[in-house]
């Protein structure tokens, strides 16, 4: 979580450690979804940055105008500690990436990751639209959509209401 916008935005802390990065295991990772990719098993993959998770999906359902169904998890991390919820959601580490897969081709997904020896975590489904986190309805991808492209225009618009300049343009 650290260095990350949630950790800046919402908690205001601007300064901390960046997050650890092993180049040998990024580059394992993206030889593992090379491989996904060459053997036609998966529909798509996206890196999971600035954001984190949640603002991956979001992103990856404006275009096709996809939701989805996600549960956070309760694993353990690699070091044995429990994953923050707000961490999963929102941290920006290295190293993960999100992939959708056909059902018919999960079962070899994951034996492949499991050969791969990588990390992984089914987290839910894509769906027609609808917003779903841990069993809580968040509405439609199309309102995220509005609010995602919408909001720097809002902040500078408060902005320039707040120091009286709105009037002037």
């Amino acid at each position: 979580i650290n260095s990350s916008i949630y950790l800046s935005k919402i908690h205001g802390v601007e300064f901390s450690p960046a997050p650890h990065f092993d180049l040998n295991e990024e580059h394992h990772l993206q030889q593992t979804i090379i491989g996904l990719i060459e053997n036609k098993l998966i529909e798509s993959a996206h890196d999971i940055s600035e954001g984190g998770l949640l603002t991956t999906l979001l992103e990856k359902g404006f275009t096709r105008k996809l939701g989805f169904e996600i549960s956070s998890i309760s694993e353990s991390g690699k070091d044995g500690s429990t994953i923050r919820k707000d961490a999963f959601f929102f941290g920006e580490g290295q190293s993960r990436v999100v992939v959708s897969v056909k059902d018919k081709n999960i079962a070899n997904v994951l034996r492949h990751l499991e050969k791969s020896e990588i990390t992984y975590a089914q987290i839910g489904k894509v769906t027609s639209g609808s917003v779903v986190v841990d069993g809580e309805n968040w509405g439609d991808i199309a309102k995220w959509r509005e609010l995602y492209n919408t909001a720097i225009e809002k902040h500078l618009a408060k902005q320039l209401e707040s120091e009286g300049a709105l009037g002037m343009i």
